[in-house]
């Protein structure tokens, strides 16, 4: 299913009816010990349900009103990128709870436990990631740079953009998305706010990089990069 496997799924779920809280693919203490239970739990029944709450608040606003009810049916992700169009009074609940919501239902679904194999130079996402980063180690390197010099919350990514017909490694506050640009497609992210990390590995953030790195589930990452790649191949 697409770039997010279940978030498209989630995004056109904002025509006319609320979004729901999505289901882990796998138990609470799953990832351990790469992420502990107690985390998952908070993480997942927490603070994701609470930016889930934050969304719903705001889409039913907008249906609620005949000049707004138009975004309403957008979906989230081309929701979140046409924010300029949103009431200023509702431009924060769409951002924060929209990009927080489709930003975790991706992060869920990126994560396996035990992880796989990395790509290495095999496949299509392999490729890529030598061409774009020289190896795999590159690529691992870049990117736990990045998440390390976020700055208060936020996120790293592993970006497919169509603009440049290639992978980047990028950061974004908060919780917005690299998806509010058109033609960039996340394929990966990690949330580098304190509450996915804090209660096993307190101030040590390149502990909970590298141990993230260790459950990436890169079959699912091959897939959304692929369908990416076709999607931005249609549009050009």
């Amino acid at each position: 299913l697409a770039w997010g496997l279940v978030i498209f799924v989630l995004s056109s779920q904002a025509l006319a009816q609320s979004l729901e809280l999505p289901k882990l693919p796998y138990e609470y203490d799953a990832l351990e010990p790469a992420i502990d239970e107690a985390t998952m739990k908070v993480h997942h029944m927490g603070h994701h349900n609470a930016y889930l709450t934050t969304i719903n608040k705001a889409l039913t606003a907008l249906r609620g009103e005949e000049s707004t009810k138009h975004l309403a049916k957008m979906g989230i992700d081309r929701l979140l990128q046409h924010i300029d169009e949103v009431p200023k009074e509702l431009q924060g609940a769409v951002r924060n709870g929209g990009g927080g919501f489709v930003n975790h239902a991706l992060f869920w679904e990126s994560l396996r436990p035990g992880g796989t194999p990395d790509p290495a130079e095999a496949g299509a996402l392999g490729g890529a990631i030598t061409r774009d980063f020289g190896s795999f180690v590159g690529l691992k390197d870049t990117f736990t740079d990045a998440a390390l010099k976020v700055f208060g919350s936020g996120w790293a990514w592993l970006v497919y953009d169509a603009a440049k017909g290639g992978l980047a490694v990028e950061t974004t506050p908060n919780q917005d998305t690299p998806a509010m640009t058109k033609g960039k497609v996340p394929i990966l992210g990690l949330d580098v706010w304190e509450h996915a990390y804090y209660l096993k590995y307190q101030n040590k953030r390149v502990d909970y990089i590298n141990a993230f790195f260790t459950i990436v589930d890169w079959e699912v990452v091959a897939k959304r990069f692929e369908a990416a790649v076709a999607k931005g191949k249609e549009e050009l």
